[in-house]
């Protein structure tokens, strides 16, 4: 296989109405693009760095781009768990290799990675944190959806979550905080959660304070996002969660992330499969785990004012296999 030259772009993509979490607010996505290239074939990955994690789109790029004497050297795929970190930047270059090898190969990225091609599937639709009213708007015009992911702020949250319910009655729902809960609200906010029959609750308290979860008994599953990042933390997440949030810029990239998946069922937890907020070039990579995940949240694209031409189709909220020309 002839040996590509690396370039790297940073790209700005409008979100539809903003977009608000308990950390903040954003009005656009800003992801960091890895291109390799011999002329002939060219692949391509996206990534998202997230300030939560210590990131910065400039440090991404920056890191990404280190790379190119290594991979002008014949460095590959194989060789990026050993040379970079996990994160946002691994990742886009993971996909970027992926990408290239299905082209020149002629061969889709799932036969090369030895599993299933994937099928039609139901995403999550998130709505942002606001008031009970603005949520409530929110729900119901994104009633028809079938599931629904809220976001949430810790005081105030059951509230949020009624009126949420009430909007969309027959949604099922799935209540993420972001780490905003803290001891004092968890059980009012519990209890609305438990009372709105949601299905899941993702990350409700800080990463590195959520021992308390392993005291609490509930019928809703708790699900780790910020807590879990890789194989190295599954044995803690044991006795405190029963899913986790499997997404391509914590772990580094798909050739991780499919080891952290069989890693994850052989624990006995489900997956969700969770993204950043990008575009379909990030989503396609992704998509490649729906067939083990209870639950899937890919909606990047639904939240940006436009997306890739091509991109992803969805039809409403499932989600379509996409073709080489978008990725792999």
């Amino acid at each position: 296989m002839p040996t590509p030259i690396l370039s790297v772009v940073t790209e700005h993509w409008p979100i539809a109405g903003g977009f608000t979490i308990s950390r903040g607010s954003r009005t656009e996505a800003v992801v960091v693009v890895a291109t390799l290239d011999d002329g002939t074939v060219r692949g391509h990955g996206e990534c998202v760095p997230y300030a939560r994690y210590g990131e910065t789109v400039e440090g991404v790029a920056a890191a990404i781009e280190a790379m190119a004497p290594l991979i002008a050297g014949g460095l590959t795929r194989r060789d990026l768990a050993a040379r970079m970190p996990a994160g946002a930047a691994r990742n886009a270059l993971d996909a970027a290799f992926w990408d290239f090898e299905a082209k020149a190969s002629g061969h889709r990225v799932w036969n090369l990675a030895g599993i299933a091609a994937p099928k039609p599937v139901t995403t999550a639709f998130t709505l942002s944190l606001g008031s009970p009213d603005s949520m409530a708007a929110a729900a119901e015009k994104a009633a028809g959806r079938p599931l629904l992911k809220i976001k949430l702020g810790g005081a105030g949250d059951d509230r949020r979550i009624a009126a949420v319910r009430a909007a969309a009655p027959a949604a099922t729902l799935i209540a993420d905080a972001n780490e905003a809960w803290t001891p004092e609200v968890f059980a009012v906010n519990l209890a609305a959660c438990e009372k709105a029959g949601v299905a899941l609750i993702e990350q409700p308290l800080p990463a590195g304070q959520d021992a308390f979860l392993e005291t609490v008994k509930s019928p809703i599953a708790f699900c780790a996002d910020e807590s879990f990042h890789g194989r190295d933390g599954l044995a803690a997440m044991r006795n405190r969660y029963q899913a986790v949030n499997i997404k391509l810029d914590k772990t580094g990239g798909l050739t991780e992330a499919l080891a952290v998946a069989n890693a994850v069922r052989e624990a006995g937890l489900d997956i969700m499969v969770g993204c950043m907020l990008g575009t379909s070039l990030a989503m396609a990579p992704a998509f490649l785990l729906t067939p083990q995940a209870r639950f899937v949240d890919l909606d990047g694209p639904l939240l940006l004012s436009r997306d890739r031409d091509p991109g992803i189709a969805y039809e409403g909220s499932t989600m379509q296999p996409f073709g080489s020309r978008i990725w792999g």
